[in-house]
Parts: C-alpha cells; structure tokens; sequence
C-alpha cells in the first residue's frame, strides 16, 4: 500500500513539475499592442528631448493619461505600460506619478511632466477579416510651473477592434 502512495507522489510530483515547465501564456494582443505602443513612446521620448543633463538623472513625473473613450482601452492600463516601458529603457530616467502639487511649484531643473493623450484619429477601419481603429496618441514635455510644452510629438496608427 504504501508503494501506491509512494508511487501516486511521484506522479503528482512530475505532473506539478512540467506544468511549470510549459511556456509562458502570450499577452493578450490589446496588452502587447499597448506594451509596443508605450515602448515606441518611451523611446521617441527618451531620443528627441535635448536634455540638459543626462537622462539617469532626468526624472519625468507621469500624469495619468487622457483615453479616448471611443477606444476602449483602459486609462490604468495604459499608464502602466507607459511607466514600465519608461523605466525599461537602458539608460533611462526616474519615472514618478506626477502630483498636481508639484506641478504647479518650481522644481529642481531635472524634473519633467509627461502628459499624454490618446484619441480616435479617424473612423473604424473594416478590412476583410478585422475592424482597426486609427488613434493619435500625444506626448508632451514640459517644466513643472510651465504652461507650454518644450516638446511634443504624435505617434498614429491603428489598433485592432477585435483585440479590445
């Protein structure tokens, strides 16, 4: 008896072991299509700025996203993208979420804000096999007590209704 329970172990122990072996689930195609998109503004940000010192040293204080809702897409969703993908980047800043407090204060000479906004840019798309919906999204820096923005930029494209 004890040689069936024994052996029944071992079984339960070798299936536990290779189901945590298997390959690790895909992201969700809306997840890894925010996750491309917020390593493509992470990138734009981190290239274009002329930052008066070096960027390990830039601090961006991150407001929470303005989302289209016409999209669909989850305005928590996306400031988490935005901030790994920020964060992610070699060389990279210190990355905050930005207070309504500081915003309107000097501040040391190393801190941005980073807004950005995300909106439909156009009517659905209906191709064969799938609807795309076309967005702009818009990134802006600028000095926290500063009205106007130092920088801007757009990045468009489409995402897939499908997905959503």
């Amino acid at each position: 008896m004890s040689r069936i329970i024994l052996w029944l172990a071992m079984a339960l122990l070798i299936l536990a072991i290779s189901g945590c072996a298997g390959a690790p689930e895909q992201p969700s195609p809306i997840r890894q299509a925010l996750v491309s998109l917020s390593e493509r503004a992470a990138q734009l940000v981190l290239k274009e700025p002329v930052w008066n010192r070096p960027t390990t040293e830039v601090v961006i204080l991150l407001s929470a996203p303005k989302v289209d809702a016409s999209l669909g897409i989850d305005t928590e969703r996306l400031h988490e993208n935005l901030t790994r993908a920020l964060l992610a980047q070699q060389k990279g800043p210190q990355v905050l979420d930005w207070t309504p407090v500081l915003a309107d204060t000097e501040a040391p000479d190393n801190q941005w804000l980073l807004k950005c906004e995300l909106v439909s840019d156009g009517p659905r798309l209906t191709l064969s096999d799938r609807d795309l919906l076309p967005y702009r999204l818009t990134l802006s820096l600028r000095r926290p007590g500063e009205e106007a923005p130092r920088w801007q930029r757009h990045i468009s494209g489409a995402i897939d209704v499908t997905t959503l």
